[in-house]
C-alpha cells in the first residue's frame, strides 16, 4: 500500500454541507432566465420552480422513508428532472432508471439516501445505489473551478438522464444557473464519453469547453480537440465513488478537491482506493452483489487498477475486465487502447476466452469499418498488432462484428456482447485462424 495521495480542500460553499433539501439550492438561475431548452423547447427558472413546487409525488410501496421511494423514469426529461427536484425538495429518496427497462423498487433504502442511481451495466446488469444528496451536492462547486464551468454556459447533454453522469451534468448546470440543451452543436459546452467525443469532431463546430468521462480519453481525442480550440477537462469516477480525480491543465489527472487516494496491491495490479465525501451509501439490494468495497478507515474500492505517481493517476481498468492467462492478468484497456492506434481500426472490445491450457485466451472482437473490408486489409492489422504486445497480451481469436453493443452511457456493454457471440444474436466474422497455445 502506498501513501494516500491527497487534493486539495474543497472550496468553501455555503450551501453544499448537511442535509440539502431545498430547490433554493439546486436552482441558480434567476426566474426570467432559460433553464432548459430540450427537444427544442425552453422552459425559465421561474416556470420550473412553479413546475416543482406543483408535481404530485406518488407514494410508491416499499420504501423505509416516509412516502416511500420515488421512481422518476419518465422518457420526457424535463419530467424527469422536475420529478427528481421535487423529490429532493421534499427530502424523498428518488430513483432514476431506464424507462425502457425499468428497475425494481428496491425494498428498503438507508433513512439518509436521496438518490438512487443505477451503475452502467458495461458487464451485466445495472444495479442501484443509494446516495446522499449532499455527495453530489458537495461536489458541484468544486467541479465547476475545475471544468471551468458558470451560470453563462449553455451546457448540452449527450446521453440519457438514468444514466448517472449525465444526470450529475443536468443537476449540476441548474446549480450553476445555466442553460441545459440537447444539442452540442449550439452549445458553449458539452458532457460526454470519449465515443460521443469522437463523433463531435466530425462536425463543423466544436463547443468550448468539453468534459469527458466514463472511459479512458485517448490522447489523440484531446489534441484533436485542442487543436480547435475547446477546452477539454477529463475526470474519471465511478456511480459508486463519484469524483476520484480531474485533469489538471496539462491533461494529467489528479486527486479531486475532498479525495484522498490510496495505491493497494502493489505496482503492477495496484487498486484504487478512496476516501472522499461523495462516497456512496452503498447498493440498495444487497443479495445482489457489486464491485464496492469498504474498510474501517473509510476507504472504498470498486477494484480500478491503477497506477499512481507523484499525484498522477493512470486509470488502467476494471480488475473484473481483465483476462487471466498463463497465470498472467492482462487488462483489456490495455489491449483496446492499443489496437484502437492502428489505422483503419475503429473500436474494439478485448473479452476472455476459456482457453484449455491457458485457463482463459485474448479475443478481440472489432467493429467493421471501411478500412476493415477485403482479406488484405484484416491480415495488415494482424500483422501491425503482432509487435504491440507480449506472447501473453496478444489475441488468440480475432472476430469483426458490425456494431458492437454499447451501455446507455456509452461504454462498451461486453456482457452483451459476450452473451451475443455465445447465442448467436451477434454475427460475425473470424480473421485468419486461431492461434496456437
Amino acid at each position: 500500500m502506498t501513501s494516500p495521495v491527497a487534493s486539495d480542500p474543497v472550496p468553501s460553499d455555503p450551501a453544499a454541507s448537511g442535509v440539502v433539501t431545498s430547490t433554493v439550492q439546486w436552482l441558480g438561475g434567476a426566474d426570467e432566465d432559460t433553464a432548459l431548452r430540450l427537444a427544442g423547447r425552453p422552459l425559465s427558472y421561474g416556470a420550473l420552480r412553479e413546475r416543482v413546487a406543483r408535481q404530485v409525488l406518488a407514494p410508491a410501496p416499499g420504501g423505509s422513508a416516509p412516502g416511500g421511494i420515488v421512481r422518476a423514469d419518465s422518457a420526457d426529461d424535463t419530467e424527469l428532472l422536475v420529478t427528481v427536484l421535487a423529490a429532493l425538495e421534499r427530502g424523498r429518496p428518488v430513483m432514476i432508471s431506464d424507462v425502457h427497462d425499468p428497475a425494481a423498487l428496491p425494498g428498503r433504502v438507508p433513512d439518509s439516501t436521496g438518490l438512487i442511481v443505477m451503475t452502467s451495466g458495461s458487464s451485466g446488469r445495472a444495479r442501484g445505489i443509494a446516495r446522499t444528496a449532499a455527495s453530489w451536492h458537495d461536489s458541484f462547486a468544486p467541479f465547476a473551478v475545475a471544468t471551468g464551468l458558470g451560470r453563462e454556459d449553455s451546457v448540452a447533454l449527450t446521453g440519457p438522464l438514468h444514466v448517472s453522469m449525465h444526470l450529475f451534468a443536468a443537476l449540476h448546470t441548474l446549480w450553476l444557473g445555466a442553460e441545459l440543451g440537447d444539442d452540442p452543436g449550439t452549445a458553449s459546452a458539452v458532457h460526454c464519453t470519449p465515443a460521443v467525443l469522437r463523433r463531435l469532431l466530425s462536425a463543423e463546430r466544436l463547443p468550448e469547453r468539453i468534459i469527458v468521462a466514463g472511459a479512458a480519453l485517448p490522447e489523440a481525442g484531446r489534441a484533436a480537440a485542442e487543436r480547435r480550440g475547446s477546452a477539454v477537462t477529463e475526470y474519471y469516477g465511478a456511480a459508486e465513488l463519484s469524483f476520484v480525480a480531474v485533469s489538471d491543465r496539462a491533461g494529467a489527472l489528479r486527486a479531486f478537491p475532498g479525495v484522498e487516494i490510496e495505491l493497494r496491491g502493489g505496482e503492477s495490479e495496484g487498486s484504487a482506493w478512496v476516501r472522499s465525501p461523495y462516497l456512496a451509501l452503498g447498493y440498495v439490494d444487497s443479495t445482489n452483489g457489486g464491485a464496492l468495497l469498504r474498510d474501517d478507515s473509510g476507504f472504498a474500492s470498486v477494484g480500478d487498477l491503477i497506477d499512481l505517481d507523484d499525484g498522477v493517476v493512470r486509470v488502467r481498468g476494471r480488475a473484473d475486465a481483465a483476462v487471466t492467462t498463463a497465470g498472467s492478468t492482462v487488462l483489456s484497456e490495455d489491449i483496446e487502447r492499443a489496437l484502437e492506434g492502428i489505422p483503419g481500426v475503429g473500436t474494439v472490445s478485448v473479452l476472455a476466452e476459456p482457453h484449455a491450457i491457458l485457463g482463459e485466451s485474448v479475443l478481440a472482437v472489432l467493429e467493421r469499418t471501411a478500412e476493415l473490408d477485403g482479406a488484405e486489409a484484416r491480415a495488415a492489422v494482424l500483422t501491425a498488432a503482432r509487435p504491440l504486445f507480449t506472447p501473453i497480451e496478444r489475441p488468440r481469436r480475432w472476430l469483426i462484428v458490425d456494431t458492437i453493443p454499447r451501455t446507455a452511457s456509452g461504454k462498451l456493454a461486453k456482457g452483451v456482447l459476450r452473451a451475443g457471440l455465445e447465442d448467436g444474436t451477434i454475427p460475425f466474422i473470424e480473421i485468419g485462424a486461431p492461434a496456437d497455445a
